[in-house]
């Protein structure tokens, strides 16, 4: 990709978000219902390729429940307020009411309440009961003291996520995770990230996690590109990441690892790009957060807001549209592309011709930067 002179001294390359590409037609198109949006990853099947984030204000356990009955996968947090709580409701409702002055500090002292260890079993108990696959996600730095607790309470998909995750972490202070030893030595299929560049991505691949997550500082709550002066544009880094994930195949005699696309997905117009550039699935908050049922009431937030050091995000008020199942499968009372996300994915496949998300990556995309009214 050719690069941009910034100055004399500097210069970078090129980037590009999903807003700045689009996809495109081909000279076929097929009937929406002949379509699948099926998403496979180890044994399990899935109706649609949609994660929910591990975000307090869009998956608790009842939640993860009720995804898993629509056929999504819903990812419980495991450092959230449902492992630090027996009844997190009233700090739920706390949270919804704050001013947007106070909102980070109360987030704060609120989420120093430590970890229990049986409330993370109690958790993830509830939702393997209800009959849905289970998925918790932890950061890297609770991985180690937590991982067995939440393997013996019968994780099916285990999310090592944070803000940014690699395979080469240097602490002078602490023994970092061996990330490659964690995952040879776990029983169950792991996720990991987030990551944004082929290099990266790549090391990721090479520890054998099952999928990774692709984003940095890019979704609606996060503040990291205001704090910390990092982003990654989401095509870019998606494609980049699927290129790593074509050539590890070659390397590693044809073993395939699940691109996820996590952040600054809005619309069911992003999670089409998304997969166009080479994902095979997408971690959503901000729209599942829109839902009536989901725990935020209307607001959104991520682990970052409340870190007790420097957060680097916040929460938002992104409003209640419709009910979780009216999101992601219809009908949709708005036109904006916020809800009826798996319809749209269908129809959008069925317009430019492709039956299954893996052709799907294979459409053609141009770089056509849009600009709303």
């Amino acid at each position: 990709m050719s690069e941009v002179e910034i100055g004399a001294g500097k210069r970078g390359r090129r980037a590009y978000a999903f807003d700045d590409i689009a996809v495109v037609p081909s000279r076929r198109t097929r009937d929406p219902r002949d379509v699948s949006v099926q998403w496979t990853i180890d044994a399990f099947t899935f109706e649609a390729p949609i994660l929910a984030a591990p975000m307090d204000s869009v998956v608790s356990p009842q939640t993860a429940i009720q995804l898993g009955r629509l056929g999504m996968l819903g990812v419980l947090d495991l450092e959230g307020l449902w492992t630090r709580y027996e009844d997190p409701e009233p700090y739920l409702t706390e949270i919804r009411a704050l001013t947007d002055g106070s909102v980070t500090a109360r987030m704060q002292e609120i989420y120093a309440e430590p970890i229990k260890p049986e409330l993370i079993s109690a958790r993830l108990a509830e939702i393997r009961a209800a009959g849905v696959p289970v998925a918790g996600a932890l950061s890297p730095q609770r991985t180690q003291e937590f991982s067995q607790v939440v393997v013996d309470a019968g994780v099916d998909l285990f999310v090592i996520r944070g803000t940014t995750v690699s395979a080469e972490h240097v602490s002078q202070n602490q023994e970092p995770l061996n990330l490659k030893k964690f995952i040879y030595e776990l029983d169950v299929p792991v996720i990991v990230g987030g990551a944004s560049t082929y290099t990266a991505a790549l090391h990721l691949m090479r520890t054998g996690a099952a999928g990774v997550l692709v984003g940095f500082g890019g979704g609606a709550a996060s503040t990291t590109r205001a704090a910390l002066g990092i982003h990654a544009p989401m095509a870019t880094a998606v494609a980049d990441v699927a290129g790593a994930r074509r050539d590890y195949m070659d390397e590693s005699g044809g073993r395939y690892v699940h691109v996820i696309a996590d952040g600054g997905l809005d619309t069911s117009g992003d999670i089409v790009k998304a997969i166009a550039t080479g994902a095979d699935a997408v971690m959503l908050g901000t729209a599942l957060a829109r839902a009536t049922e989901a725990p935020g009431g209307g607001y959104h937030w991520g682990s970052e807001a409340h870190h007790p050091e420097l957060p680097r995000g916040r929460r938002v008020d992104v409003g209640t549209i419709a009910p979780f199942a009216n999101i992601l499968g219809g009908p949709t009372p708005t036109s904006d592309g916020r809800a009826n996300l798996v319809g749209a994915l269908r129809r959008s496949m069925a317009t430019t011709g492709y039956s299954d998300v893996k052709e799907f990556q294979r459409v053609e995309v141009v770089v056509a930067p849009y600009h709303p009214h």
